[in-house]
C-alpha cells in the first residue's frame, strides 16, 4: 500500500445533515431508506494509516447482510434493474442502498482475485493462485458468499521478448499468469435474494512485468480476432487485446483467456440450462479493461448468453467509437466507477465524445464559432484513429477529495481499490457526495 503525503494542517470543520428526503433534492425513488445519512462536508487530517487500517478489515459479512431485508426482497423482484437492464436510470445519484451494496459485493470477488495471487517473486508458485478452488473464498476472508469457484483463469502474454530475457529472473518473463476465475451461486437462498443464478467472472489488475509492457501498447487494433462477426470498424487497445487471445503455442494445456471463458461459460450454461441466469463480470484496473472485452466476446460468441453486466472498478479506456457501439447493440450493460482522481481513468488516448454528442446543442445556442472549431479539431483528431478512444456504458463518478480520510493521498492510493470500494460506501449524491458513518471505518 502506497504511504500518504501532504497531509493537511487541522482546518475549520462544519457539519450538516444531508437529508435524503429533501425536496430540493433529487427524489430517491428506489431506496426506502430508514435513517438520514450524515454527509460530511470538512476537511481533516489525513491519517498515515487510514487505508491500512481499511485494507486489514474483515470482510467476514457480505455487503447484503447489512442490508434491511425489505430492501434485501426487493433485490430479487427488480434483479434486471440493478443489473443495468435501464442503463441504471435513477439508481446512481442519489445512489440506491441496493446497488451500493451489489457494488461493493462484486469488489469483494475483485479483492480475493488479488488475495489469491502468489506474489512472491522467490515461490516456484510465483503469479499462480495459493489456493484451491473449493477454499477460495474462505482463504480469502469471504465467507458465506453463496457462490462456488469453478474455474482460475490465465492471462497470457503475446511480447515477444528479446535474447536478453533470458538472463534476467525467471519471473520477469513469466509469460502467463493467474487472473483470476469463475464462479457460480450454489446457495438456495442467495439465488432467491438475487432472484436467479449468477455467474461471477473476476479479475484482478496488472501485476507481472509483461502485462505491465502490454498495457503500454496504446495503440487501437481492429477486434476482429475476438470474434469472426464483422467489426465495422471497432477497435481495442493492442496490449488488452494480446492478453485476452494469446496462447502458448508450444504448450496446448496454457490456453487463452478467451478459450478458458468461453469453455468455462459454455459448461455453465449447459449444466443450468432453463434456470434465470445473468453473467457479471467485473474487475480493476486492467482487470477492468479484460472484463469489458469478456463482455463483448461472450455476447458475440454464445448465441443465447444470459444478460450480461460489467461492474469495473477505476478502468482505463478499451476501444474506439464503434467498439462501444457494438457493446451497446448487443446489449452489453457496464457499469464504470471512476474516481476522478484516478489518472489510470484518463488513459490511453484521448476521447472526443463530448464533441459528438453536444455539438449541435452548441450551435443551436448560437456558438456556431465554437461548435465549427470543435468540429475542426474531431476531424483532425480522427486521422490518428489509432489514439481515438471512447468511454462506454455508464459511469459512477466519484472523487477521492470528498472523503475526509483521503485527503492528500498520492497516485497510486487514487488507484487503489480498497479506495474505490470506501469511496462507493461513503457516497450518497452529487449534491451529498460523503455520509459520516461509511462502513468500512467503522472499525477504526
Amino acid at each position: 500500500m502506497s504511504s500518504f503525503i501532504g497531509a493537511n494542517p487541522l482546518r475549520n470543520i462544519i457539519v450538516t445533515k444531508c437529508d435524503l428526503f429533501n425536496p430540493t433534492m433529487r427524489t430517491l425513488h428506489h431506496t426506502p431508506t430508514l435513517t438520514r445519512p450524515q454527509c460530511i462536508s470538512f476537511i481533516q487530517p489525513t491519517k498515515s494509516n487510514t487505508l491500512k487500517k481499511m485494507e486489514g478489515m474483515p470482510h467476514s459479512r457480505s455487503p447484503s447482510s447489512l442490508l434491511p431485508s425489505s430492501l434485501s426482497l426487493k433485490l430479487g423482484k427488480k434483479w434486471k434493474e440493478y443489473q443495468g437492464m435501464s442503463n441504471w436510470n435513477g439508481l446512481l445519484d442519489p445512489l440506491d442502498e441496493n446497488l451500493r451494496a451489489e457494488i461493493l459485493r462484486y469488489g469483494h470477488f475483485v479483492e480475493a482475485a488479488y488475495k489469491s495471487f502468489e506474489f512472491d517473486h522467490s515461490s516456484p508458485n510465483y503469479a499462480t493462485c495459493k489456493f484451491p478452488k473449493s477454499t477460495l473464498f474462505e482463504r480469502c476472508g469471504l465467507h458465506n458468499t453463496g457462490y462456488k469457484v469453478t474455474k482460475h483463469l490465465r492471462a497470457t502474454s503475446g511480447i515477444k521478448l528479446p535474447s536478453w530475457v533470458d538472463k534476467a529472473p525467471s519471473w520477469v518473463a513469466r509469460k502467463s499468469s493467474y487472473v483470476g476465475y469463475v464462479a457460480v451461486c450454489n446457495n438456495k437462498e442467495e439465488i432467491k435474494r438475487l432472484g436467479r443464478r449468477d455467474i461471477v467472472v473476476a479479475f484482478r489488475g496488472t501485476t507481472t512485468c509483461l502485462e505491465w509492457f502490454e498495457n503500454l501498447r496504446a495503440t487501437l487494433t481492429h477486434v476482429s480476432s475476438v470474434t469472426a462477426a464483422e467489426e465495422n470498424g471497432a477497435m481495442v487497445e493492442s496490449g488488452f487485446l494480446s492478453l485476452y487471445t494469446s496462447a502458448i503455442s508450444d504448450n496446448p494445456s496454457f490456453m487463452s483467456l478467451q478459450e478458458m471463458v468461453r469453455e468455462e461459460i459454455g459448461r455453465i450454461l449447459k449444466s443450468y440450462e432453463g434456470e434465470n441466469l445473468s453473467l457479471t463480470i467485473t474487475g480493476h484496473s486492467l482487470g477492468a479493461a479484460l472484463a469489458t472485452l469478456t463482455a463483448y466476446d461472450v455476447r458475440n460468441y454464445f448465441l443465447r448468453a444470459p444478460p450480461v453486466t460489467v461492474i469495473s472498478f477505476g478502468g482505463p479506456r478499451v476501444g474506439n467509437r464503434r467498439f462501444r457501439q457494438r457493446l451497446e447493440r448487443q446489449g452489453t450493460k457496464v457499469l464504470r466507477i471512476v474516481n476522478s482522481d484516478d489518472v489510470i481513468t484518463k488513459v490511453p488516448g484521448f476521447v472526443f465524445d463530448d464533441v459528438e454528442k453536444s455539438g449541435g446543442d452548441v450551435a443551436d445556442s448560437g456558438s456556431v464559432h465554437v461548435a465549427s472549431f470543435q468540429r475542426w479539431v474531431q476531424k483532425r483528431v480522427e486521422e490518428v484513429q489509432w489514439l481515438l478512444y471512447s468511454e462506454v456504458g455508464e459511469e459512477l463518478r466519484l472523487c477521492s477529495r470528498d472523503s475526509p480520510y483521503l485527503r492528500g493521498v498520492n497516485i497510486a492510493t487514487c488507484h487503489d481499490l480498497n479506495t474505490y470500494l470506501h469511496l462507493v460506501d461513503g457516497f450518497v449524491s452529487s449534491t451529498c457526495p460523503f455520509r459520516s458513518t461509511a462502513r468500512r471505518f467503522l472499525q477504526h
